[in-house]
Order: structure tokens, then C-alpha cells, then sequence
């Protein structure tokens, strides 16, 4: 990728649009890490933040030790955040405000006998309360009541014909459905999501990834000998590395995809892939492009996460980088902001997200923390005109588009939100105008053939008139010329 470098002059003027557009977003100038977007180019543009940093919580801020390699969060349906302590061997729930442990499970009675974890790598909430741990080295998966004291369910040693002789169940993430169906990330699974009944009955492997081989790879494995392909790469479907589930039950789950082009997923519930992937037809994060600043974090986005947010927007999280990328129900990417270092926002290893109200967490297990991020008016603004295209009022996402621009006036993304609420509304040049500098040539087709096929309506009366008079002058003029020909002739005999 190459970056897309603004003259100076429109830089100063487009950071005094964003200070007087914005003052809620004034604090994102100083923000340690750089935002941006792509444009129909795939040139970098760099924009406001869209998320500022705002605070952040550790095992000591919440009087119970430090964090030791944590590795999963999750927000309940009330709120509460639930964090697997991995090194620690234990879960923690802390309350709606993120200032207070309300419990701390390092054991609980299983069927009358005290039992604890080792190595929990994931933890998630149903819509019932119940938790449900990805208990990895005790290689099982526990589900405690909503006390959190108790075990109603433990599933463990699962059997089919599909798993290998030496295979060992090994669960790190773990989500559930609206039906109590559970998804289970598990160790040294290229075979998919495995899929457990509510009564922990192993159903079917969900969703397998379909590895694409690159030119460059297929003409070198068509030019080795036998073994050099033998030690070479193999070309397997790889694991999954995030998973959740929207309110329609459809699955969303991450993986690392070494061409950078697809890391995300939408399973329907025949567990196919039914994402929409935007204009630039990625949800890979970056591709093979270098962040200023980034020292040797080149090549494609290495993604470890992904949640679902509201009005259909998701984003993944990059280890590799730090970076957040959140795209919107079309695929579109919106925003990106993140990084790696030592200043406060930044990342060491990032390793899980959720998302709460008008705030994003990134779990670091580097940093053995809980970074909160909130949304600035920038990011508020893109956030509600997407929710609002969600939801099919596109008149309404108008104004909040308008407001965008105002702020950074190159998101051609802006444009389109226009472009497609004017040919909603039937003002097909307006359409077209902002359709052309949002550079989207699909819907500008649209709005085209709709305004050539309005202007043949509205002047369909002059335009028969016309051809009614051109054919009526084109018969007067042959029947004269017929006649002047016959009297030539008739002269000419005589």
C-alpha cells in the first residue's frame, strides 16, 4: 500500500474544520497512535480518531492482585465484565462501572465436589446468565449457574468418527446462541467451529476456512521437486481465532489470513460464509503495507478477535499492530485506530476485545491490563449514520453525514452515505454527484440509469412530437421527390 500525502495547506485547514466542528473530539489530537481509513485507491488517508483512550483497569485498580496473562473478556447481558485471568487459574467479575470486583472464581462445586481451573483461555455469558469457561488445560468446557458458585454443565472428552485417533480437546474460545447452542474454538481444529448441543452433545465442525494459495505459491509448487513440497508449506485450512453470535444466531468468527484479504467471517446456520466484503472486497484489516511508525510490523494483519456491535457493525482486532478495524454491515471499513508502545493507548500484546454503550475494551496480556476507549464526536457521528442506514432511514443519516465532512472533508465514505439517502429519496443528480465523489461506481450506475430514465419520462412528449414531425417531414419529402422524378421521366420519353 502507498500512503496518500495532502499538502500542507489542506492539512492545517482540515485540522481547523475538525477543532471547530468538534470540540468533543479535541482530545484526539494527541492521541499516541495514528488513525486512518483507505479511499477507492487503497491510498492511506489518515483522519480524526474516531476512539480516544479513557482509562483502563487492572487486577490491583480492583484490589485482587494483578492480572497474570489474561486472555479472554466478555460483557454479560447486565453489564457486568467477566475476565479470564489465565495464569492466574481463575475468572473475575467485575461490575457495569469497571470499579469493583463483585466476585473472584478460583473454584466451584462440581455435583457436590470442589473443583477449580486450569488455564481458562475463554469465558462468555448466555442470554440466561449462565458462564460458560473454555477451561483449556483441564481440556473441558464449564458452564456455572448465574451465582457463579456452581457447575450445571461440563463438557469434556467429546466423541465422533470425525476426530483423529490422537486428538485432544483443547477449548480457548468459546460463544453461545440465542438457542444455547455452543461454539467452541479448540486447539489444533483445522476442521472448523465445533458445534455442541445445549446438552453438550458434540453436533458438527461449523464453518471451515477455504485457504486461497497465491500465484507466486502455485508456481513454486509446481516447479519444486517432490521433496521440497514435501517440507514446504502445507496448504491446510487454518484455525479460528475469535468467535461471536449476533441476536439472529448468525456466527461471526476471526482467523489469520496469510494473504490479508479475509479474516473475518458471517456463518449462516449452514455455516456458510455469507460476509459482504465492500467495495475493496477485504475485511483482512491492512494488506502488505507498513504503518508509519511501525518499525518491522510489515505484512498482512495478524487478527485475533472479533465482536459484533450494534446496527451491524463488527470489528477485529490486529496483534500484530494494535490496530482496530471496524467495518459496517456492507463490508465498508470505517475507521482504524491503534498501536503498539509504551505510551498509555497503546498496545504491547493485545489479545481480546468487547464492547459496551459508546465504549470499545482491548484486553492487553502484555500489559496484564483492560484499556477502555471512547468514541469521539467523530466517531459518534459514523457511528449513528451507519446505524441509521441500518436501519433504513437514510434521509435522517443525511445531516450526521454533512457533519462528517465537516470534520474531515476526504472520507469518501461520507459521500456515498449521501449519495445513497438521495437516490433513496429519488434525487437521482444529487445522487450522482456525491455518488461520483465517494468514488462508488455501483451506485452511481444506479443513480445514472435512473436519471436517464427520468429525463426520457419527462420529455417523452417532445420527444414523440419530435419523431412524429421528423417522420411526417420524411414522408412529404420522398413523395415529392417521387413525383419530380416521374415527371423527369415522362419529359424524357417524349
Amino acid at each position: 500500500m502507498k500512503r496518500f500525502l495532502k499538502p500542507a495547506v489542506v492539512a492545517a485547514a482540515a485540522m481547523m474544520l475538525f477543532l471547530c466542528a468538534a470540540p468533543a473530539a479535541l482530545a484526539s489530537v494527541d492521541v499516541p497512535y495514528d488513525s486512518y481509513t483507505y479511499n477507492y485507491r487503497e491510498y492511506v488517508e489518515y483522519t480524526p480518531a474516531p476512539y480516544i483512550p479513557a482509562g483502563s483497569v487492572t487486577g490491583l485498580s480492583l484490589n485482587i492482585g494483578e492480572f497474570r496473562n489474561p486472555q479472554d473478556i466478555s460483557i454479560a447481558p447486565d453489564g457486568r465484565l467477566l475476565v479470564a485471568d489465565t495464569d492466574n487459574d481463575r475468572v473475575v467479575i467485575v461490575n457495569a462501572e469497571m470499579t469493583e470486583a463483585l466476585m473472584v472464581i478460583e473454584g466451584f462445586d462440581n455435583n457436590g465436589t470442589p473443583d477449580s481451573f486450569n488455564r481458562p483461555f475463554g469465558v462468555t455469558v448466555s442470554d440466561r446468565g449462565l458462564i460458560y469457561i473454555a477451561d483449556s488445560l483441564n481440556r473441558r468446557i464449564v458452564v456455572l449457574d448465574e451465582t457463579g458458585l456452581s457447575a450445571v454443565q461440563i463438557i469434556e472428552n467429546p466423541q465422533s468418527d470425525m476426530f483423529a485417533a490422537e486428538y485432544v480437546f483443547t477449548p480457548l474460545k468459546v460463544a453461545v446462541d440465542y438457542a444455547d447452542r455452543i461454539y467452541v474454538i479448540s486447539r489444533n481444529v483445522f476442521q472448523g467451529l465445533m458445534v455442541f448441543s445445549p446438552e453438550g452433545e458434540f453436533m458438527s465442525f461449523f464453518g471451515t476456512i477455504n485457504v486461497q494459495i497465491s500465484v507466486w505459491q502455485r508456481v513454486w509448487r509446481a516447479l519444486s521437486s517432490r521433496r521440497q513440497r514435501e517440507v514446504g508449506i502445507l496448504f491446510i485450512p487454518t484455525e479460528f481465532t475469535g468467535v461471536d453470535v449476533d441476536d439472529d444466531g448468525f456466527v461471526y468468527a476471526s482467523c489469520i489470513d496469510p494473504l490479508g484479504e479475509q479474516a473475518a467471517f458471517r456463518l449462516n446456520p449452514k455455516g456458510e460464509d455469507v460476509i459482504k466484503t465492500g467495495a475493496n472486497g477485504n475485511v483482512g484489516g491492512d494488506l502488505d503495507w507498513m504503518p508509519r511508525g511501525a518499525g518491522t510490523y510489515s505484512g498482512p494483519s495478524y487478527i485475533v478477535d472479533i465482536i459484533i456491535r450494534d446496527k451491524g457493525l463488527y470489528s477485529i482486532l490486529c496483534s500484530r499492530r494494535g490496530r482496530i478495524f471496524t467495518y459496517d454491515f456492507e463490508g465498508n471499513l470505517l475507521y482504524i485506530f491503534g498501536g503498539m508502545g509504551a505510551q498509555v493507548g497503546t498496545f504491547r500484546t493485545p489479545a481480546a476485545m468487547a464492547h459496551t454503550g459508546d465504549k470499545l475494551l482491548v484486553l492487553d496480556s502484555g500489559r496484564q491490563e483492560i484499556m477502555l476507549f471512547a468514541e469521539t464526536e467523530y466517531g459518534r457521528l459514523i457511528n449513528e449514520a451507519v446505524g441509521l442506514r441500518f436501519d433504513g432511514d437514510e434521509r435522517l443519516a443525511v445531516d450526521l453525514w454533512r457533519q462528517v465532512l465537516a470534520i474531515n472533508e476526504n472520507l469518501e465514505l461520507a459521500n456515498v452515505g449521501i449519495g445513497k439517502a438521495y437516490l433513496t429519496d429519488g434525487n437521482n443528480s444529487e445522487a450522482m454527484k456525491h455518488l461520483r465523489l465517494g468514488m462508488d461506481r455501483t451506485y452511481y450506475s444506479v443513480a445514472f440509469k435512473r436519471y436517464r430514465n427520468d429525463l426520457l419520462k419527462e420529455n417523452l412528449g417532445a420527444i414523440l412530437t419530435v419523431a412524429v414531425v421528423a417522420a411526417l417531414a420524411l414522408y412529404i419529402w420522398n413523395t415529392v421527390k417521387g413525383k419530380g422524378g416521374r415527371k423527369g421521366d415522362l419529359l424524357a420519353d417524349d
